[in-house]
């Protein structure tokens, strides 16, 4: 499909995005099982959740829009998923906290990438007259703001420390 106006661009990213979130949804499960902090685990399930809402809300403003959610592969997000597998999953460590820094980290490249996803939507949304798909967006991008705060707070708070 041609990318003749911005209405093109935000059903392409709405797609992008739709496809981002279903690629990391597996990868931030087994991150939550592989995690050995008790808080850490427990915000990726929580993640886990809010990628599910996320991908439920953009398939009912692409439905709504007479667009399919699965029109686009996010190459972006395979390749975060491939890092995220590489580099927390499957590589070996010697010390359970060191682990978990690293899905922290891995954990967080990926949601920035819905960050900065989210909020090009909203603005796209906005600028379009599609003030109901702006609201429903800026929920999704202030929950994956509340998510990645989350995050930190438990980098800084103890898993960084445990592992140094």
């Amino acid at each position: 499909m041609p990318m003749n106006s911005l209405k093109d661009v935000y059903h392409d990213q709405l797609q992008d995005l739709y496809s981002a979130n279903k690629q990391s949804l597996d990868v931030v499960v087994a991150l939550g099982g592989a995690a050995k902090d008790k808080e850490l685990s427990e915000a990726l399930i929580a993640g886990s959740n809010g990628i599910s809402d996320g991908m439920e809300k953009i398939a009912e403003i692409c439905n709504a829009h007479g667009i399919s959610p699965t029109g686009e592969h996010c190459k972006g997000m395979e390749g975060l998923v491939a890092e995220a597998k590489a580099h927390a999953l499957e590589e070996d460590f010697g010390d359970d906290d060191v682990r978990d820094a690293m899905i922290i980290t891995q954990y967080q490249r990926m949601v920035h990438y819905a960050l900065a996803g989210y909020g090009c939507l909203v603005a796209f949304a906005n600028r379009l007259g599609k003030d109901e798909d702006g609201a429903i967006l800026q929920e999704c991008l202030d929950q994956t703001y509340d998510g990645d705060r989350r995050m930190t707070d438990i980098a800084t708070g103890g898993v960084n420390k445990a592992a140094a």
